[in-house]
């Protein structure tokens, strides 16, 4: 393990300076097997333990320990696992007794030398005793084994990797395997989050069936710590200083700026248009949605159905009722009946009384493989159907014979795809459980560095992140024929700019780039375009297909002076004919779209007077007819009058534009 050596002084670095921002009364200590030297107690009062060294005893985590860990000594024997457990056991056991309190040893080893017979006994015996004492006193191990790839695995090493799970097996220990060095920065957790429920109820499976569960949270986005602000007011001499920043907040009346107003004197307003609705919290009390607390299952599809692209927010467990026989039999039951139908259920969670949203998602079957872990399920969130955003792709079938790509370009860009795989059916690299987040683990380090020397500049990224967070350079070197292959199959030219005009630059108009393009004659060229863009057949005239894009299509060509106004004429006779002809609001939508196109032109062309007069005149019209409705959808949007800030040529004021409905309604009645 020699060559890992500083991965295991970073990760156990890491998790002292993270004890030192969260938890500053933790309590460590370090103890090396395989050194030279012999320095602990068990060796001095009975005997033996040879090659096992207490580096650092245990006490409350100060610079001192980081310090240990930076010196830590390359091995020179072979160590002896089980007599490091049980010398770090003992350290524990004469430090704190029978006290309460969480205690953990973290053990990381190869696990590659042989271990001596116990006197009595066996070596599996011998492991049995040592979890008794664990179990005695609420004692847990993270045991992580780092060996390289390839390393061939032998008769000591199996019998080592056998007596490691045997704690797991006891219910003691978690025992991981990893073989590389980032892995290992990733494989100990080095801020343990006690595992709360966030559900305990029935799982609704019929009207005649419901199952005793508990849900955990299986996974949790892991931030920063909150950096609060940081007061230099108080005098240096002040000892009991807290230098905190406190900030309050006051409301003042406008009518009376001087004035506070009181907490009961106050409530919450929300725009509708541009109107200010107050909302009392007695009344958003009355029409909040109650869902009730439960979980129901809606009913079963097949796992291919579900994508997995589209699971959303954390991971959460379900696990039957601890204690209850009955649940942990159902449980298992339609777990298993899942997994062999391979099939997964959807379900309707509410996880507390009183929660204002309803979370819609799988649960899928994890079968346990261990004897003494229960079946269960995991639980992913799904969208509904507004929160899906489906990006449509032209298919290259659709263009020209000359535009398509060959089967050597094709074959090309396939294996550049499958190159990125970070999952290969062999071995898949970074796993999420095993990767620690860089951006955090190099604040960590940054936080330790700057408390040390306040003027220390940004330390370059060690090596183990950068296969986080740059290719793996082994990678790239074994993958180099592929991208020489892709750079030899697309011949590269260089696209000139051409340059736009105003109202193309600034509208982005679909159509100035097709006569823009039609300008330069090529049948390759053309072929392209007619499938990209396909022709209008009347230029000049608003069609019911795509309007927005035939108006636009009219002011990119300007063929003369007068066809932006003659744009702006169809437009006007477009939209009207949709608010006359529309029977139960079956037009709104494109007439909508319709004045939004039609006042954004109005703007980038400087005839804001065409607008605000066209709106104000079909608002005198319309608004006591059949689509008033309509006026109060402009106004939601926000479509109202063209204001000076908008077009300096506009004689109508941003307070007028913003009351422009206001004031009608009020001269109507």
């Amino acid at each position: 393990m020699h060559g890992v050596l500083q991965e295991i002084k970073n990760i156990c670095s890491i998790l002292v300076h993270k004890k030192l921002v969260y938890n500053r009364s933790d309590e460590v200590g370090i103890v090396l097997f395989g050194t030279k030297e012999t320095c602990n107690e068990l060796a001095k009062e009975l005997g033996g333990y040879k090659h096992v060294t207490v580096a650092h005893e245990i006490k409350v985590v100060d610079e001192g320990t980081s310090q240990a860990l930076q010196n830590l000594p390359a091995g020179s024997v072979p160590g002896k696992v089980l007599d490091a457990i049980v010398v770090g056991l003992d350290m524990m056991i004469r430090k704190f007794g029978n006290t309460k309190g969480k205690r953990r040893l973290c053990l990381i080893t190869s696990a590659q030398h042989s271990l001596r017979d116990p006197p009595e006994g066996t070596k599996e015996d011998q492991v049995d005793t040592i979890a008794d004492q664990m179990k005695r006193h609420d004692i847990k191990m993270e045991c992580i084994v780092f060996r390289e790839p390839g390393v061939h695995h032998g008769a000591v090493m199996e019998e080592n990797d056998r007596l490691l799970y045997q704690f797991r097996n006891r219910s003691v220990a978690k025992v991981v395997q990893v073989d590389s060095p980032t892995s290992l920065l990733g494989a100990l957790k080095t801020r343990n989050v006690l595992p709360v429920t966030v559900f305990r109820g029935d799982l609704e499976v019929s009207s005649n069936l419901r199952i005793k569960v508990w849900v955990y949270k299986k996974t949790a986005e892991e931030k920063f710590p909150t950096l609060k602000k940081y007061s230099d007011k108080a005098p240096p001499s002040d000892k009991f200083a807290s230098h905190e920043v406190k900030v309050d907040y006051e409301y003042k009346s406008i009518v009376e700026p001087d004035k506070v107003v009181p907490p009961d004197q106050r409530i919450k307003g929300y725009l509708y248009g541009p109107q200010v609705v107050p909302i009392s919290s007695a009344e958003w009390e009355a029409v909040k949605f109650k869902p009730e607390k439960g979980v129901k299952l809606l009913g079963f599809t097949d796992r291919s159905s579900i994508l997995r692209h589209h699971f959303m927010k954390d991971v959460c467990l379900f696990i039957p009722e601890p204690g209850n026989t009955k649940a942990t039999l159902a449980v298992s039951a339609i777990a298993r009946a899942m997994h062999q139908m391979n099939k997964v259920a959807i379900v309707r969670c509410v996880w507390r009384q009183g929660q204002g949203n309803v979370a819609f998602g799988v649960l899928t079957p994890n079968i346990s493989s261990v004897n003494n872990v229960q079946d269960s399920f995991y639980f992913n969130v799904l969208p509904f159907a507004e929160d899906i955003r489906e990006f449509q792709f032209r298919s290259f079938s659709s263009l020209p014979l000359s535009s398509q790509p060959t089967e050597e370009q094709q074959e090309a860009a396939d294996n550049l795809v499958k190159m990125l795989d970070l999952a290969p059916p062999e071995r898949e690299i970074l796993k999420p459980e095993f990767t620690p987040n860089p951006m955090l683990e190099r604040f960590y380090s940054y936080l330790d560095l700057k408390a040390k020397q306040p003027d220390a500049n940004v330390p370059p990224l060690e090596r183990c992140l950068k296969r986080i967070t740059e290719p793996d350079p082994d990678i790239i070197d074994q993958q180099t024929p592929f991208i020489q292959n892709l750079g030899k199959a697309f011949e590269l030219k260089e696209n000139p700019k051409k340059k736009k005009g105003r109202t193309q630059d600034r509208l982005a108009y679909t159509a100035g780039d097709q006569s823009k393009s039609a300008a330069e004659p090529s049948v390759e060229k053309d072929g392209i375009l007619a499938v990209l863009y396909p022709p209008t057949e009347n230029i000049g005239e608003i069609r019911d297909l795509n309007p927005v894009q035939d108006f636009e299509a009219m002011l990119a060509k300007r063929s003369s002076s007068t066809w932006v106004q003659k744009a702006f004429e169809e437009m006007q006779k477009y939209t009207t004919a949709l608010l006359e002809n529309s029977r139960d609001g079956d037009n709104y939508h494109k007439a909508l779209e319709c004045f939004a196109a039609l006042r954004k032109a109005c703007i980038i062309e400087q005839e804001p007077d065409e607008f605000n007069q066209f709106l104000t005149k079909t608002y005198e019209r319309l608004k006591n007819g059949d689509v008033a409705n309509f006026f109060q959808l402009l106004s939601s949007k926000n479509i109202s009058l063209i204001s000076k800030e908008e077009a300096p040529d506009s004689d109508v004021t941003e307070e007028m534009a913003r009351s422009f409905y206001l004031k009608q309604e009020a001269a109507s009645q």
